[in-house]
């Protein structure tokens, strides 16, 4: 069953165009899950404003794996496959650190301190402890970050809840199970 429709470049709303084009001209195609969340353009303009303000923080190494973990606690294999690909050709991390980060850790300290404390924020659904605040702080993280992380999560989370409720095609290669890894 299709559950969503994936519109194209005729039927996008004018109001997504041009938030649309621009995410089609950086990318190079226009992904499935854009195509179909475009429906939307309170939704998707809205998102698309995040994402951008959140390309700014932290660095692109913490952000893919704050993605990737997000995306595997939420069970989105559409996200896995997004993020699995930037992670590998944008930030340039190594298969065995995109592995890692799936399960909520990284090599580097720092970041493995920042995934740790996004993991917990989605596994305990933002009621985190002392200790978890302590742990990202003494990492070097200041409180402006941590809102950051945060934000990243909850932003993860809703394209994770969108691409799990409408399960658009995937547009990316596939990758493992987190069984298999």
């Amino acid at each position: 069953m299709t559950r969503t429709t994936v519109l194209t470049p005729e039927q996008v709303p004018a109001a997504s165009k041009e938030t649309l084009d621009a995410f089609t001209r950086n990318i190079g195609f226009t992904p499935n899950m854009m195509a179909a969340f475009a429906q939307s353009p309170i939704a998707f303009n809205a998102w698309a404003a995040l994402l951008g303000s959140l390309s700014k923080t932290l660095d692109v190494r913490t952000r893919d794996s704050i993605g990737l973990a997000v995306s595997e606690a939420n069970g989105c294999n559409y996200c896995l496959t997004v993020h699995s690909f930037t992670a590998e050709h944008m930030a340039k991390l190594p298969g065995d650190e995109i592995i890692l980060a799936r399960k909520g850790h990284a090599n580097d300290p720092k970041r493995d301190a920042a995934v740790q404390f996004a993991r917990k924020v989605i596994e305990t659904r933002g009621k985190v402890s002392d200790d978890d605040l302590k742990a990202v702080r003494d990492a070097g993280f200041t409180d402006a970050n941590i809102i950051e992380i945060v934000a990243l999560v909850a932003m993860y989370t809703l394209t994770n809840l969108f691409n799990n409720v409408f399960d658009p095609d995937k547009d990316f290669p596939a990758v493992a199970p987190a069984g298999a890894i």
